[in-house]
C-alpha cells in the first residue's frame, strides 16, 4: 500500500497553516519510509578496500 502526500502550494493553504504544522509534515515523510526520506538518508557505509 502506498500513500501519496502532497501540498498544493498554489490553493493558498500554506497562508492558513502555521509553521508548526509544515515542520510537523516534513518530519514525518522523513521518518517515514518515502523518497524524501531516501533523499536525505546518509550514503552507505563502504567497505575499505582489501590489503595486498
Amino acid at each position: 500500500m502506498h500513500q501519496l502526500y502532497g501540498i498544493d502550494v498554489e490553493s493558498g493553504v500554506l497562508r492558513e497553516r502555521t509553521w508548526r504544522w509544515l515542520q510537523v509534515r516534513i518530519l514525518g515523510l522523513i521518518s517515514a519510509e518515502s523518497r524524501l526520506a531516501r533523499h536525505f538518508e546518509p550514503p552507505p557505509k563502504r567497505s575499505p578496500a582489501p590489503r595486498r
